[in-house]
């Protein structure tokens, strides 16, 4: 297939934001593929460019029309192109966007991107611009198409939607109430993605374990990670992100006791000031976060847990900010993903009196970011002589490094460099190394690698690589067998949280 034939359309996804918007774009992919466009090459003008939007970070918009102005004169030059504009910030500014961006020829919510190559059609033959956003959710978008990034990992989506209330948090007036798939549903997806090579799932939702209130059972979340550990072939799932106020022992015994569930937690903090902590409708206190993590520790002292942690929230003291120091060295993070808190319109902390100076907060954020750091390489330095097994990951060799390390994740995540052994692995392939040496982000194992198991994750890799595609064309289409397709690291684990 030749990508300049004038009857094939290129298209390309630009993702900012969060676990969830990286997943939604692996969807985007995946129904444009499905109607017949190509994905533009490295360095190559596509026809169709996407930007799947986050409206928590700061100056987003900012970036945004940043970008759709740099695109403008590309737009010009080729009348094929189209611009389409989704995500939180599309469902947030609506048609704000095609009036400060007239050249944009789609704009489309979070409920409804199953919606994307019939927009894109209607306006190439309107020749008008297409806004469609839907105010609730109506098909869930697990049942698209999706292009997977990974042969061997996957998001699997158990929620969307939010019930809490946080007071610096947009997310619930654009992404919805908590909406459950059914337990089935979702297990029909693991064992469809495991048949087809994948070794490692990530269960996804904004509160994964509020799982199973809609439907009326509150036990729900742990059941499912047990019903996890019977899916054959299935060796690591992880999960993100969990809520403080709703996690519950029965989620504790389940990761303690299902093999396959890796004995990592992200759990978000946020403050360690309780009176902080109230302001931002959080509801739970720092004795609660704490006795959360001393119970996983009871139940696994290898467990390595990481955290949100905003600075300088209105009204923060120097005495709140003193308890969110506390609370940081009580835990023992094995890192800690850190934000300044910055204005964010919509939300009721954006009018909150006591708006801490930048300056302020600034100095804030580097003590706390020191003394996470100190944390992160102690908890490193103690992995030091420890044998662990490493998944192998694509793209996060170290290219650098005149050993030619490669690189991948620990059952605990963290992330290792490692020197492999007379056998190469590939991706997806598990290796058993030795850690030498620790650095507050990753470890090192500077000796060969003492093993490595090939695996169906590896094959299906090598599989994918092996098979001549279409110019540009990278991932995989995992799709849904079971459920049916209606026509339509390191970054932070939760959901909610922007990567960097």
């Amino acid at each position: 297939m030749n990508a300049t034939d004038e009857s094939i359309r290129t298209y390309e996804v630009r993702t900012y934001g969060c676990q969830m918007n990286v997943h939604d774009s692996e969807r985007l992919a995946g129904l444009l593929e499905d109607a017949g466009y190509v994905r533009a090459g490295e360095g190559e003008a596509a026809d169709v460019v996407v930007f799947n939007t986050c409206a928590v970070r700061e100056n987003a918009d900012n970036r945004l029309y940043g970008n759709l102005g740099h695109l403008r004169p590309a737009k010009v030059r080729n009348p094929r192109m189209q611009i389409a504009v989704g995500g939180c910030l599309a469902q947030k500014d609506q048609g704000e966007i095609v009036r400060r961006a007239p050249w944009v020829d789609v704009v489309f919510g979070t409920h409804n991107i199953g919606s994307l190559p019939a927009l894109l059609e209607r306006a190439r033959v309107q020749r008008e611009a297409q806004v469609e956003i839907k105010e609730s959710l109506e098909v869930f978008p697990s049942t698209l198409p999706t292009k997977r990034e990974s042969a061997y990992a996957a998001w699997v989506s158990i929620s969307v939607g939010c019930n809490n209330t946080c007071t610096f948090c947009i997310v619930p007036s654009l992404r919805g109430k908590e909406k459950d798939r059914r337990p089935g549903d979702v297990l029909a997806e693991v064992r469809a993605l495991v048949e087809q090579g994948v070794l490692e799932i990530t269960l996804l939702g904004q509160n994964v374990n509020t799982y199973g209130v809609e439907f009326g059972d509150r036990f729900a979340f742990g059941k499912l990670l047990r019903a996890c550990g019977d899916v054959e072939g299935l060796e690591r799932v992880r999960f993100t992100s969990p809520h403080p106020a709703a996690f519950t022992d029965d989620v504790i015994a389940a990761m303690a006791e299902t093999p396959n569930v890796m004995h990592q937690l992200h759990m978000p903090l946020q403050s360690g000031s309780d009176r902080i902590l109230k302001a931002m409708r959080r509801s739970y206190r720092a004795e609660r976060y704490l006795g959360i993590i001393e119970r996983v520790r009871a139940a696994m002292p290898d467990a390595a847990i990481s955290t949100d942690i905003i600075v300088g929230f209105p009204g923060e003291t120097e005495e709140d900010f003193q308890a969110t120091l506390d609370v940081v060295r009580q835990s023992r993070f094995a890192n800690a993903f850190t934000f300044q808190y910055s204005i964010r319109p919509g939300t009721p902390a954006a009018t909150m009196d006591g708006q801490v100076p930048k300056e302020v907060v600034q100095e804030r954020y580097e003590r706390l970011v020191a003394l996470q750091e100190e944390i992160s390489w102690a908890e490193n330095r103690a992995q030091v002589g420890k044998v662990v097994e490493v998944l192998v990951a694509e793209g996060e060799g170290r290219k650098d490094d005149a050993t030619h390390r490669l690189s991948g994740r620990a059952p605990d995540n963290r992330l290792v460099h490692f020197t492999p052994g007379d056998e190469i692995p590939r991706p997806g392939d598990v290796a058993q190394v030795e850690i030498t040496y620790a650095a507050p982000h990753h470890l090192v194992s500077d000796t060969p690698a003492r093993s490595v198991r090939r695996t169906r994750a590896g094959d299906a890799w090598a599989s994918r690589n092996a098979t001549p595609q279409p110019s540009g064309a990278k991932g995989v289409m995992l799709g849904m067998p079971t459920i049916g397709r209606p026509p339509s690291t390191p970054s932070p684990a939760h959901a909610c949280a922007p990567t960097p």
